[in-house]
């Protein structure tokens, strides 16, 4: 496994979708901004994890070249990104929605190699189809003790996805991007113990889908950060277990996952 990483921008601007450029130009940003706003969960994880074990999670964003116009920061109409669901049966982070990925094996190249490796082994993904933009600066993830670097990928060449372990796996999706951003799909979610308050933080809900925690924080500074966000109600909280009682899924309310596997077990490859 390398020891470099570099943070930001991997190809010249030119090999960048439009729409992608002010995330991928100025990563600083997404990493404020989740710092900031994308929930409590990352200044806990701070305080409490001191040496991090390396992993990577895929971000992979689908759609036409060209930005439209009718959208803010020019997300197209057919603009995607890759979401997996972690089964129910799981002793840890069930039911959670999470992107791709997990902990970096020893002959990996990190983080790239990581995240489409455990892209591949979760969703059958294509890589050759596959065209790596940028790094993100890593996150802390509680409680499982990792630093996770987010890697942003372009599909240009969109390959068939599928569950390939459904052990491991319920569901694998193309979520699009404009559905997920629409002001009335977006809240914030809030778990109080005792009266007092545990966690809060940006979620999302898309067919079906109860998108929060690291994804679902990560995924608002995204968008932040490209511009692409709507004005939606940031005074909108909703009780973490009614979400997920309404997503009608298993999922575990403790701190979520990043992604599918790797993070709850560190040999899981």
């Amino acid at each position: 496994m390398s020891d470099e990483q570099h943070v930001g921008p991997l190809v010249h601007p030119d090999e960048i979708p439009p729409w992608l450029h002010a995330l991928t130009g100025d990563v600083a940003a997404v990493t404020e901004s989740v710092n900031n706003r994308g929930g409590d969960r990352t200044r806990w994880a701070q305080m409490f994890h001191r040496d991090r074990r390396p992993a990577a999670v895929l971000v992979l964003f689908s759609g036409s070249w060209e930005p439209a116009d009718d959208h803010p920061g020019g997300v197209p109409a057919d603009a995607e990104v890759l979401l997996t669901e972690r089964a129910s049966t799981l002793r840890q982070h069930s039911g959670q929605v999470a992107f791709p990925g997990g902990a970096a094996d020893p002959g990996d190249d990190f983080p790239v190699g990581t995240a489409l490796r455990e892209a591949r082994e979760e969703t059958g993904l294509d890589a050759s189809g596959v065209h790596i933009v940028a790094n993100l600066a890593s996150f802390p993830v509680p409680p499982s003790g990792f630093d996770v670097v987010p890697v942003i990928g372009y599909w240009r060449e969109p390959s068939a996805v599928r569950v390939v372990d459904p052990g491991e796996t319920a569901r694998v999706d193309r979520i699009n991007l404009r559905e997920l951003l629409a002001p009335e799909n977006r809240f914030q979610v809030r778990r109080s113990v005792m009266g007092g308050r545990l966690y809060q933080g940006p979620a999302f809900f898309v067919d079906g889908l109860l998108v929060w925690g690291f994804t679902g924080g990560l995924l608002a500074a995204i968008s932040d950060a490209s511009g692409w966000d709507r004005p939606w109600d940031l005074n909108d909280v909703r009780p973490l277990d009614e979400m997920i009682e309404r997503a009608g899924n298993r999922q575990e309310s403790g701190f979520s996952a990043v992604h599918p596997r790797g993070l709850t077990d560190p040999g899981a490859g």
